[in-house]
């Protein structure tokens, strides 16, 4: 079923870390309506590289009081705190409610798959065979999407962008992390 025209999605970013030294990471969560009226905002951490983070992220959304408004979850991408790969589907199907996962960049599971090779986490690579596939949205951003069809994905992403190519909820959430983690904001997710 398709997003009304000005959904209510919550961007989840984490913040950056020094993987040597960070035991956990922030996560945010911006809930909005459509690009431009914030709803709420959620903090919370994960361990760097940590096991169950689909799980973990059902739990903490479903706790949150404005959890009954939302219409769909905003990812930056498949993985937290590192090399925490997000099962998508679980995801979804946990919390009843469609997944995006965008990218500036066309996703290549090659660089993440040796990444977690090397880091001695292959056994997650099970879980980016599960990952929905990539399309297009524009020339400059890329959306996966389980719980909508490819189309549908494209119309949430365009419905929730201000300023940026990738939708104002993650963009936010981004900043937000990022601020937590260094004392101010700056980057791209």
């Amino acid at each position: 079923m398709p997003l009304p025209p000005r959904p209510h999605l919550l961007g989840i970013d984490d913040g950056p870390f020094d993987k040597r030294t960070s035991r956990s990471v922030p996560v945010v969560g911006v809930m909005m309506e459509g690009p431009d009226l914030v709803e709420a905002l959620a903090v919370t951490s994960f361990p760097v590289d940590g096991e169950g983070v689909a799980d973990f992220l059902v739990a903490w959304v479903a706790g949150l009081r404005f959890r009954p408004a939302l219409q769909g979850i905003v990812l930056g991408g498949l993985t937290i705190a590192g090399l925490a790969v997000v099962d998508v589907e679980r995801l979804a199907s946990g919390l009843d409610l469609p997944v995006l996962v965008v990218n500036r960049r066309e996703p290549t599971d090659h660089k993440l798959l040796a990444a977690l090779e090397s880091a001695g986490l292959g056994a997650r690579r099970e879980i980016l065979a599960r990952a929905p596939r990539s399309h297009p949205v524009g020339d400059r951003l890329f959306v996966a999407a389980c719980g909508l069809d490819p189309g549908e994905a494209a119309a949430a992403v365009r419905a929730s962008r201000n300023k940026s190519e990738v939708p104002e909820p993650l963009r936010l959430a981004h900043l937000v992390a990022t601020a937590l983690a260094r004392g101010e904001s700056r980057g791209r997710p």
